[in-house]
């Protein structure tokens, strides 16, 4: 009985980690996984939040600083002073020994430092706000980058599953026939030869089976990588190549039109061209004069032995207000040179800006083309495959009537298999494609 209870706690636990560790998605529930598990998609948010960080840092240069200074001195050795003796009423021309001050000193300041004005810290801020625009728009690039990259990984894995059902009915039929061809042959009623070919095209099948299979097995951990899990998770998909190809399946989508100026390239490329503005100004802006200001408030005790503990000790105050202005004058036209260097990253970023307008729509055309022969290239490809099982049922009939011979059998065998694998390989490219073209036309990822 112990025994028993043993092994059923045991099956039970084992059923519970399966089941944890085990995921079934949709392809619209793997995108929502990828876009908060995924490696890029995690990195490019902490990236984000280092860019808030950089704004708040950049705010606080202009907020007062307050800094506390704590001072503690020994002299080990007092500093001796000469002073003329006369002063004493002692001979004149000879001096007297005298050490100035205790032994021990203690001092607490308190300092308030604010900055009053500067011309680098009000472009600081805008530089500032800037890089997280640039960080927000480097968050939405990735998660475009995740959102077509999980589509792709997720297409290829229901590639190899269904390529591996296919070749395994393929392989179910060919054995079939060999044997019944075998029979055939044993009996007297056909030529060695169509055996032998069979068996080679057997041989094939099974050969490009065993290839898919551990396909299947990269395209999984390529698919768990893409989506930020462990390589070796399983994971169940709940959509089908057919079913996503005709979700995918939308001519509507090709007269869509692009706004280039909401492309979150042409925002990237918009902001480094700001980026490169706020430089020009931070060059310019260090001709300016900078005005700052502090005041402080300090204790100072003094003895000769360490008594700064107890109640008796003398504290003496003191406070200082100070104002600092600072007027550049002459750089040896140092600031000049580096705001010509400016000026002139400042133009190579407006000609990238262009550019990259020109390749946003060059890009979306391209996807669009390769969008629509990819419907068209379905469509054909699902004709063909039609066709080609009709081929092959007819030359099977023909075979083993006697009418045709094993190459004109195997030659309709290698032809519908091809057509089964176009016609796979067509539905995962409209599937792909739409998703090069939502990524081309910055299509939103809720959508």
């Amino acid at each position: 009985m112990k025994k028993a209870l043993i092994i059923i706690i045991t099956l039970l636990f084992g059923f519970v980690n399966y089941a944890q560790e085990t995921k079934s998605l949709s392809l619209k529930e793997a995108i929502n996984y990828a876009l908060k598990n995924s490696y890029a998609s995690i990195n490019a948010l902490r990236d984000l939040e280092v860019a808030k960080k950089k704004k708040w840092e950049t705010t606080t240069i202009g907020l007062p600083k307050i800094n506390a200074d704590i001072e503690y001195q020994n002299w080990i050795k007092q500093q001796v002073s000469l002073i003329p003796a006369e002063f004493f009423g002692g001979t004149p021309g000879e001096f007297t020994e005298i050490a100035f001050g205790t032994k021990q000193t203690m001092k607490a300041t308190a300092t308030v430092n604010q900055l009053i004005f500067d011309g680098s810290y009000l472009v600081g801020l805008q530089s500032a706000k800037t890089y997280l625009k640039i960080s927000e728009n480097a968050k939405e690039k990735t998660d475009l980058g995740v959102r077509e990259a999980v589509i792709n990984a997720y297409g290829n894995v229901l590639l190899s599953e269904e390529s591996i059902l296919i070749l395994e009915k393929n392989k179910k039929t060919l054995e079939k026939n060999l044997h019944d061809t075998n029979q055939i042959y044993l009996n007297g009623l056909t030529e060695e030869e169509n055996v032998e070919q069979l068996k080679i095209t057997l041989s094939k099948i099974n050969s490009q089976l065993s290839k898919t299979r551990k396909l299947k097995d990269i395209a999984y951990k390529m698919l768990n990588i893409t989506l930020g899990i462990d390589i070796n998770s399983k994971i169940i998909l709940t959509d089908t190549l057919d079913k996503l190809s005709q979700e995918n399946n939308d001519l509507k989508l090709l007269s869509n039109q692009l706004n280039v100026e909401n492309h979150i390239d042409y925002k990237i490329a918009k902001n480094t061209e700001k980026s490169n503005e706020l430089l020009v100004k931070l060059e310019q802006s260090k001709a300016l004069p900078s005005l700052s200001s502090f005041v402080n408030f300090g204790y100072a005790g003094n003895g000769n032995q360490f008594d700064f503990l107890k109640k008796q000790q003398k504290w003496f105050d003191s406070s200082l207000l100070g104002v600092n202005l600072k007027i550049p004058i002459f750089s040896s036209l140092e600031r000049s040179s580096r705001t010509q260097q400016a000026k002139i990253e400042l133009d190579k970023s407006k000609t990238n800006l262009f550019e990259t307008s020109q390749k946003i729509k060059l890009q979306v055309e391209k996807a669009k083309t390769n969008y629509n022969y990819s419907l068209e290239e379905l469509t054909t490809s699902k004709e063909n495959l039609a066709l080609a099982e009709r081929i092959e049922h007819k030359q099977e009939v023909k075979f083993f009537e006697g009418i045709s011979t094993s190459f004109d059998l195997s030659n309709a065998q290698t032809q519908l298999y091809t057509m089964q694998q176009n016609y796979l390989q067509a539905m995962l490219n409209v599937i792909s494609n739409k998703a090069a073209l939502d990524t081309a036309l910055n299509t939103p990822i809720n959508n």
